[in-house]
């Protein structure tokens, strides 16, 4: 949720931010009525109340011949307060709702446009050069018996699959490859719950224009997570941290569920857009002034995996329209995909500031001991769709496929994965 004070004395900010998002200004201009009128009907609540209990000193003080009229003055100035009370808070949820669906106000630099309009800030490492055809992860996947789509599909559906042998191994090999780098950087390990009550779901952002993604479960009024940032931003929900000099850090390893609706079409071939799988997300609380720092580092943890697994990759910096509306900026590192002849996303970070955190309450002591609103920041370490590009990018004319190095201890020494014949 947005500053309330940012759209009283800014409100041209939040605009310009909806504009470069393609998101509905007009929401601002109805938030800032809105908050007018929260701002008056509080006012003549409060002035009532003080009316209110200056009369009632004036009924314990009266003569008892003046009592009666003074009580039945008290009893109407008392439905008076209860009436004005009610009008203020009628005015601050309807306030609220609509704070609730502006989004978060992107940060100088981001730029503005939708999917198509991200910037290149570098590209990293050599894309492989194949003296063979080169086979897509499918191919590669079946001819090593290590992906089966086919019985995914016979007992799921489509978008479902069963990762075999040393393809469930390299993906277990891959997330705790990951844990570890997290845990000596300082993460705290979770493994988090895949399940929520909406009020976590609502807080982090996900039920609004992409609540279609979301998987509910209407009898037990909770939702699957689509990643475990939702559970890890609940963590600390309604609490007052008590120091945030070091921002304080969690890697969530979760398995993850995401309907993808709308997504008809696209990406129906293999593992890179599925309706189930595995992630580890790191996750930091810290204060507002060093969000961007934490973000960079953020960014920073995620290159040395993929530099590990020895992919070449490039960074691009998202686009406003096409950003979560948690996040006031993000990155994407996408990885080289041979048989595509393209980037393709494989991990993303994004900066929440402090978005998440006041619709959910939480906060932290600052230097004079108050309260004060914390930044949340997020970013994948290792997901299964790394399966994807390290599959391709590794393979050999023989048909095999190059295990990492940086993997092969998780392996028990396994250097590659050859054809099942």
């Amino acid at each position: 949720m947005i500053e309330i004070n940012l759209l009283r004395e800014n409100p041209q900010a939040i605009r310009d931010s909806q504009a470069a998002r393609g998101a509905d200004v007009a929401l601002v201009d109805l938030a800032v009525k809105l908050a007018e009128q929260k701002k008056i009907a509080l006012q003549q609540f409060e002035a009532m109340r003080a009316k209110q209990n200056a009369h009632g000193k004036l009924v314990a003080q009266a003569p008892k011949e003046e009592k009666a009229e003074l009580v039945a003055q008290a009893q109407e100035m008392s439905s008076d307060v209860k009436r004005l009370e009610a009008e203020a808070n009628l005015a601050d949820q309807e306030l609220m709702v609509v704070l609730h669906k502006i989004e978060n106000v992107v940060l100088e630099g981001v730029p503005a446009g939708s999917e198509e309009n991200f910037v290149v800030l570098k590209e990293v490492g050599n894309r492989p050069e194949f003296s063979f055809e080169a086979k897509d992860h499918v191919f590669l996947g079946e001819s090593l018996d290590v992906i089966d789509i086919e019985r995914g599909a016979k007992v799921s559906g489509s978008r479902f699959y069963f990762l075999k042998g040393l393809g469930a191994r390299l993906e277990l090999a891959l997330m705790q490859l990951a844990l570890d780098q997290a845990s000596e950087a300082g993460f705290t390990a979770l493994i988090t719950p895949t399940l929520v009550k909406p009020e976590i779901m609502q807080g982090t952002g996900f039920l609004g224009e992409h609540s279609g993604e979301v998987y509910y479960l209407p009898a037990d009024d909770l939702y699957l997570t689509g990643t475990s940032e939702v559970a890890l931003a609940g963590y600390h929900s309604g609490e007052i941290l008590d120091d945030l000099t070091t921002p304080m850090r969690y890697a969530g390893w979760s398995t993850c569920y995401r309907r993808e609706a709308g997504s008809h079409g696209k990406d129906t071939r293999g593992i890179l857009r599925v309706h189930q799988f595995n992630k580890l997300e790191m996750f930091s609380y810290c204060k507002p002034e060093d969000a961007e720092a934490e973000h960079a580092k953020l960014l920073e943890w995620q290159e040395q995996m993929l530099q590990k697994c020895e992919l070449p990759y490039r960074i691009i910096d998202v686009a406003a329209g096409d950003l979560g509306s948690s996040a006031a900026r993000k990155y994407d590192i996408e990885a080289w995909v041979p048989t595509q002849g393209d980037y393709r996303e494989l991990t993303s970070t994004s900066n929440c500031t402090t978005y998440q955190a006041r619709r959910l309450n939480t906060r932290y002591r600052d230097q004079d001991g108050k309260p004060a609103v914390a930044a949340t920041l997020n970013g994948t370490l290792a997901t299964t769709r790394w399966l994807v590009a390290i599959l391709e990018n590794h393979q050999q004319a023989d048909g095999s496929v190059l295990i990492p190095a940086a993997l092969r201890g998780y392996l028990g020494g396994v250097d590659k994965i050859g054809p099942k014949n």
